[in-house]
């Protein structure tokens, strides 16, 4: 039994918003002298996350493809 797209692009999401939670609270730190905070660091959030859930799928992708690291019986069983 392989894993489903579905369960990386969930584990991809559910990851982005923790650490978007936590790059908006860094970036309105930065930020809480500036009238704009909230909205500026609201964007530096919303744009880390866009990049980030991108790459981080296509990491994914790509470890689950690989077999290194892994026994035998390690890889058979994640390629199939």
């Amino acid at each position: 039994m392989g894993v489903a797209r579905k369960r990386h692009i969930a584990k991809t999401i559910t990851w982005r918003i923790i650490a978007s939670v936590t790059t908006f609270l860094l970036a309105y730190f930065f930020f809480n002298e500036d009238p704009d905070a909230i909205s500026k660091a609201s964007g530096v959030a919303i744009a880390e996350s866009l990049i980030k859930m991108l790459l981080y799928y296509y990491h994914e992708r790509f470890w689950y493809k690989s077999n290194f690291g892994l026994d035998k019986e390690d890889r058979d069983s994640v390629n199939d």
